[in-house]
């Protein structure tokens, strides 16, 4: 697995260059920080749909919390939140896809 990084997106400026922050999805899945602000943005430049899935480690009465997909169509883009229930012990959202073919990815937090 990646380890994706952060990218500020200041909330008096904007991110111009989103795709230019995106990196390729990582075929055996990336990981990501969350945290309060934080989204996953998955650049889909494909001609078929994706689907990238968050996993939800946590557990609710002792029942287990679905993950989170997000299917993106072909030629879209989808952004996903990444609250601190997406952490796992590391601190760190696991992010698999259903395939990479021209699959980007980026982890985007709103700044001040």
């Amino acid at each position: 697995m990646a380890a994706l990084t952060v990218t500020s997106a200041p909330v008096d400026g904007g991110l111009a260059d989103l795709s230019g922050a995106a990196v390729a999805a990582a075929s055996g899945g990336d990981t990501a920080p969350c945290g309060p602000g934080r989204f996953l943005v998955v650049i889909n430049g494909d001609a078929s749909p994706h689907t990238a899935t968050v996993a939800t480690p946590g557990t609710v009465s002792g029942l287990d919390i679905e993950n989170a997909a997000l299917v993106v169509a072909a030629g879209d883009t989808g952004i996903l939140p990444l609250p601190r229930l997406f952490a796992g012990t590391n601190g760190r959202a696991s992010i698999t896809y259903d395939a990479v073919t021209s699959v980007t990815v980026a982890v985007v937090e709103l700044g001040s």
